[in-house]
């Protein structure tokens, strides 16, 4: 993976910027300006769940505190994810494409805000990078870079998909009804869904004019993501297969399939 640098400092010159700079070439930053940040949320605090193709935009809002001194236009700043420690030598950092934008709230308190950019046709999201993340932020001005670690944390996951096929419809009181479906989640490497196997996945069932779903059984998924278990014909209803979601991979309900009862 490679950096998506979110600093450009070079005689004199500050940019936040998509720049992408090779870990080797980041050089050790100047002590920056006098800022902290806090109150960072990422994604409204939600997990960031990423698909095959489409890049994937969040949201960002967060506190910076400086000297009353400090003219807020001659700062940049932005939200980064990391993992490991944040550096720009490290190659598991992640930022957006631009600068936050920040509004004075007082002589010493801005309220900013930013974008995240996920791009999984890209070399920054392999498929080894689904899981956690820590939250940090960077701040740029004349005199060089501040970085702020430990901020939060958040899971950047692979999108699931899931779905349930009940047959045979209509179905006979009593007797058994097989279903079938799949779980599979985004592969980054190759932009395809593929099949995720040995995982836990619930068989639940809504009787026709109820809200409320009930579990029957929990199932494993197959070495290929293949789901297929039986039950036996109550009422009329739907079915549909749950998966609640690992680190790595987004939770998923699948579309219900109604079995008419006769």
């Amino acid at each position: 993976m490679r950096i998506r640098a979110l600093v450009l400092a070079a005689s004199g010159a500050v940019a936040l910027s998509a720049l992408a700079v090779p870990a080797a070439q980041a050089a050790t930053p100047a002590a920056g300006p006098a800022v902290t940040f806090s109150q960072l949320k990422v994604n409204s605090g939600k997990n960031i769940v990423v698909g095959t193709t489409t890049q994937v935009t969040v949201s960002a809002t967060y506190t910076v505190t400086k000297p009353a001194s400090l003219d807020p236009n001659s700062i940049k700043t932005g939200p980064v994810l990391y993992q490991g420690t944040l550096s720009l030598d490290n190659d598991r950092v992640l930022g957006g494409d631009g600068p936050g934008t920040c509004t004075v709230s007082s002589s010493t308190v801005l309220k900013c805000s930013a974008k995240i950019q996920f791009r999984p046709k890209s070399s920054d999201l392999p498929n080894n990078a689904a899981g956690t993340w820590k939250l940090g932020a960077v701040a740029v001005n004349d005199s060089g870079i501040t970085l702020q670690g430990d901020l939060g944390s958040t899971h950047l996951q692979r999108k699931a998909t899931l779905t349930t096929d009940a047959s045979p419809e209509p179905v006979t009181k009593g007797r058994t009804i097989t279903v079938t479906g799949k779980l599979a989640r985004a592969n980054w490497d190759t932009n395809k869904y593929a099949g995720y196997s040995t995982q836990p996945v619930k068989l639940q069932f809504k009787k026709k004019g109820a809200t409320t779903w009930s579990t029957l059984k929990t199932i494993k998924s197959s070495s290929t993501g293949a789901l297929k278990t039986t039950t036996k014909a109550t009422a009329d209803g739907y079915f549909r297969y749950v998966f609640a979601g690992t680190t790595t991979t987004s939770a998923v309900n699948s579309s219900a399939d109604f079995v008419d009862v006769r």
